[in-house]
């Protein structure tokens, strides 16, 4: 089947690859005119330290630490909970967990409120075995009791 031609629904023609204007690229001959930056002379010279610059747009890597901490995640909810626990929670907590469920739900990922709450206990937990007096746990159980 022949691709159709993108000229008849845009009225305008693409151009073939030999009429294609190469802008920003320069031949050899071209580069020679080119002034050379005092920096870059700075760089070839080994003797002389230039400081390292940041970066503006940088991404940030993304430690091993969350890798294990879901995994660890994962195997404790993973593991069928056989005590019964009843939790109170406020109107907008119900609601805030159902939303969640409801969003997983509608992406084909099977969820529960009792699975949400395993996941949210273990977290806390594991921040705080590992973190101690600077965990989220120590600092909002300081805040409510001042």
């Amino acid at each position: 089947m022949k691709k159709p031609d993108p000229s008849r629904f845009t009225g305008k023609k693409e151009k073939k690859a030999d009429e294609l204007e190469m802008r920003g690229f320069s031949s050899p001959a071209q580069t020679e005119d080119i002034p050379v930056s005092p920096i870059t002379e700075v760089e070839k010279r080994p003797d002389t330290k230039v400081e390292t610059k940041q970066p503006r747009h940088h991404d940030t890597t993304v430690s091993r630490y969350q890798d294990t901490l879901i995994e660890d995640l994962r195997k404790a909810v993973k593991e069928f909970g056989k005590e019964a626990a009843t939790h109170r929670f406020t109107e907008a907590e119900k609601q805030v967990i159902a939303e969640i469920v409801f969003k997983y739900r509608k992406q084909g990922i099977k969820t529960s409120e009792n699975e949400i709450t395993r996941i949210a206990i273990n977290f806390i937990a594991k921040d705080h075995s590992d973190n101690n007096k600077e965990s989220l746990l120590d600092k909002v159980l300081t805040a409510l009791n001042e």
